[in-house]
């Protein structure tokens, strides 16, 4: 079967719900980005590296300044991880 095939059968809320509570991407931070994303965190230093875990479906899980957090979290959320640039 053909991906087209395959994507043309899934409704837009079924793509959009693709990979849920299965699978999380792992991104670096700029801290000009952390309010978009995690808005209860507090003004974080411009200096500091940032790493945040994903949901597939975009929803923020964590943030951290250790990367190694990252996929410790994910794997005990049990997801598979990919890392975003």
């Amino acid at each position: 079967m053909l991906w087209k095939e395959a994507n043309a059968r899934l409704s837009q809320s079924e793509l959009a719900h693709l990979g849920s509570g299965e699978v999380g991407y792992i991104r670096k931070m700029r801290s000009d980005e952390v309010s978009r994303c995690f808005p209860e965190a507090p003004e974080v230093d411009p200096s500091l590296d940032l790493w945040a875990l994903f949901g597939a479906d975009g929803t923020p899980i964590l943030l951290t300044d250790n990367r190694s957090s990252t996929f410790y979290k994910a794997a005990e959320d049990e997801l598979k991880t990919i890392s975003l640039h």
